[in-house]
């Protein structure tokens, strides 16, 4: 944990030696690669640091981006294991932090990244070539990786085929995924045990097959020893390509067990083997547990050793394919929900056409022309992948194909774990009533609402942007659904939409879009792709013909736009739900003509027992005096949003001084380049008293009236992490 970012350094200039360490992967408008510090040369305004300089608290291993900038200058062609001299820009890792929501943090720190920055400028290539086994293999994955995309120039499920060759699933379109995830396949694409067993497995029946036919090689060696060997070789060649997931590295120790029993002519059980490759992978890579790939790929083979361990007659054939699926799909359930919260439905029959096709005819072609140079390999392992993806997209549309439940509390997730283990055991086993009626009302649970006449609101971790869910006894609204991070993502999808599945909403009532900002209403196709959404308020300029998703207009302050059409937000607009009111102050509708920030929806909610909560989306100064004038001290809160992430050109003195929170929250960037909050700013809420409450520093915001009083807590502050480390701005 030590080798982390100084917060002296961060978002300072750096002057960086290093080594490309990773196979580059095409992001958008740039790339992404693992850059291996050797030295910091220069620091701050760049001035230059002496040799015997200790990286100035950079650390050994970080995550960098590319971008070809306003410019659209060409970005080079970089390979692994070259040397750069590149100007960066580092900043401690940091992720959104939420209910449900994926873990960046505890991803990069599993892969061993503890910076993420950007290049600035063009860079300096110091040479072409470098040393270490790892650097070697990943050059060869980048030049299988080039054949395939020369060899299938247009080809749609190219990047499936990359995936199967040397790991890299950069390539595969996010409906591809969206299929594979919705079929319970997507284990298939990424390089698994399943995968180098079969390649061990080819590659030891080919040895033994010729030592057999060479008796002076047989005399010496047991061409079962041999093939053991070889496999053993082949498999961890093909784990370097791969890249060394964690489930590869599961397979391999196993395999080398398996293989050194055999040199030692002795006998071990599976059971035995599993536990050393447990150990060796968490020696080898003590946080491989943060993995989801950890937790599945040890699971799943335990399963299969508990179906078939114990049997008096086992099954065989075709039947034990199918008892063997069923009983992983079973008994992983539990984990899906925990993870992703949610697990495919049609997983068995998905697995049952895809497991034989993969593994017995794509993969071997694959793995054929990475040796053997034939167009027509290539080209047959695709029309076969496209057999297989239109089957699986078939099977994906059906409405049930995906069952979604919300995140369990611990203890269900541990009852359920246990309910299923106990079904997979043998038929004799007792106790497998009672297993259906726990795992009954594990599908049955539902996270608590709030009582009649009391709300919940969340305000949601998004980055530079703002998505506030507002929940009360029966009904749910979204205000603003967050930014848009580029073309293939927003926090519709990375942030909001997971912490709606994760607290079990499935549909909203009505998503209020304060403004066409994109930091505001970025995410809202994302949202209703995934959820239903009764009716939409938007503010603006709603009068604009309905645009394809992701399309962008420029206002004339040079702010990107993604017009939303719905009902018109105006002031008036008031109603109740389950004792709740909700009452929309402005914007009044009678300028007639686009006000940019000024056109901002501002909600209130308020409880029938007290506590309220005030939303003034990225109201200006003007906007915020006209509010104060209209409404007065009818505008006081127990909780409000700061205005514009916390601009210097909002939260003007006089709408500080009547709203008079207890709490303020400032939903805004990590270390965003706007410099939200402002000092200036922060300085005026706390002439109030209230305390504040910042996104980016402490996670989603979450409110919660009862009775008279609002509490108030923040996700990092009740979830802590010890990778979450210091924060400094």
């Amino acid at each position: 944990m030590a080798d982390s970012l100084d917060p002296a350094v961060e978002g300072r200039d750096l002057l960086l030696d290093g080594v490309v360490a990773s196979l580059p992967e095409e992001r958008g408008e740039g790339i992404r690669f693992v850059f291996e510090v050797e030295r910091v040369v220069a620091a701050g305004n760049l001035e230059a640091l002496p040799e015997t300089s200790d990286n100035a608290g950079v650390p050994r291993r970080v995550l960098l981006s590319w971008y070809r900038g306003r410019e659209a200058l060409p970005l080079p062609d970089l390979q692994p294991g070259e040397r750069w001299r590149l100007a960066t820009r580092l900043r401690r890792v940091h992720g959104s932090s939420a209910p449900g929501v994926f873990d960046y943090e505890a991803w990069l720190l599993e892969k061993g990244l503890r910076a993420t920055g950007y290049v600035r400028g063009k860079g300096e290539l110091l040479a072409s070539q470098t040393g270490g086994w790892m650097n070697r293999a990943h050059r060869l994955r980048a030049h299988i990786r080039q054949k395939f995309e020369l060899a299938l120039p247009d080809a749609p499920y190219r990047g499936i085929l990359i995936a199967l060759a040397v790991g890299d699933q950069s390539a595969i379109e996010p409906e591809q995924w969206k299929i594979l995830r919705r079929t319970g396949v997507q284990h298939l694409v990424a390089i698994s045990g399943m995968h180098v067993s079969l390649v061990a497995l080819a590659a030891g029946g080919l040895c033994m097959l010729m030592w057999r036919r060479l008796p002076w090689l047989a005399r010496r060696c047991p061409a079962r020893l041999a093939g053991a060997v070889a496999g053993l070789a082949m498999a961890g060649a093909y784990a370097l390509l791969a890249g060394l997931g964690i489930p590869v590295q599961r397979a391999l120790v196993m395999l080398a067990a398996a293989a050194l029993c055999m040199l030692a002519r002795r006998e071990t059980s599976a059971r035995n083997v599993l536990s050393l490759a447990l150990v060796a992978v968490l020696a080898f890579d003590p946080w491989a547990p943060l993995a989801a790939g950890f937790w599945l790929s040890f699971g799943a083979v335990a399963v299969i050793l508990l179906t078939l361990n114990g049997r008096v007659s086992p099954f065989r054939g075709w039947r034990l394919a199918v008892r063997l699926q069923l009983a992983i799909t079973l008994a992983t359930f539990p984990i899906l929900v925990a993870l992703f919260q949610g697990f495919s439905l049609a997983s068995p029959l998905g697995n049952a056409i895809a497991i034989p096709l993969v593994s017995f005819a794509i993969a071997p072609l694959v793995l054929l022309s990475m040796v053997f140079p034939v167009g027509w390999l290539l080209d047959f392992a695709h029309a076969l992948t496209a057999w297989m993806m239109a089957v699986l997209q078939w099977l994906s549309e059906f409405p049930l194909a995906l069952y979604e439940h919300p995140l369990p509390p611990p203890w269900l997730l541990a009852v359920a774990m246990a309910a299923a283990l106990l079904l997979v055991l043998p038929r004799a086993t007792p106790g497998k009533i009672a297993a259906l009626a726990v795992l009954g009302g594990f599908f049955l649970w539902q996270p608590e609402r709030p009582p009649s006449g009391e709300f919940r609101a969340a305000v949601l971790d998004v980055g530079q942007g703002t998505a506030v869910h507002i929940q009360t006894a029966h009904h749910d609204l979204l205000y603003d659904s967050g930014p848009f991070f580029g073309e293939s993502s927003d926090a519709g999808e990375r942030v909001v939409a997971p912490y709606l599945r994760a607290v079990g909403v499935g549909r909203l009532d009505a998503a209020m879009v304060s403004h066409d900002d994109s930091d505001h209403a970025g995410g809202l196709e994302s949202v209703r792709a995934r959820v239903k959404v009764v009716e939409v308020f938007a503010g603006g300029e709603t009068a604009e013909p309905e645009p394809p998703p992701k399309s962008w207009a420029w206002n004339a302050r040079g702010a990107r736009l993604l017009p939303v059409r719905g009902t018109a937000c105006v002031a008036g607009l008031r109603w109740q739900w389950d004792g709740v009111d909700f009452t929309v102050l402005a914007p009044d509708g009678l300028s007639g003509k686009r006000r940019g920030n000024e056109e901002s929806c501002v909600l209130r909610v308020s409880a029938a027992g007290g506590g309220s909560l005030l939303l003034t989306g990225d109201l200006g100064l003007a906007g915020e005096a006209d509010l104060v004038r209209q409404y007065g001290s009818a505008l006081q809160s127990t909780a409000v949003l700061a205005g514009h992430h916390g601009s210097r050109t909002s939260s003007s003195l006089a709408l500080v001084e009547a709203a008079n929170p207890e709490w303020v929250i400032f939903s805004s960037g990590y270390r965003n380049r706007y410099g939200h909050p402002h000092a200036h700013v922060l300085a005026r809420w706390a002439r109030t008293a209230a305390r504040p409450y910042r996104t980016d520093l402490d996670g989603t915001v979450l409110l919660e009236t009862d009775g008279s009083q609002m509490r108030a807590s923040a996700w990092r502050r009740t979830h802590p992490r010890y990778w979450h480390g210091v924060k400094r701005l």
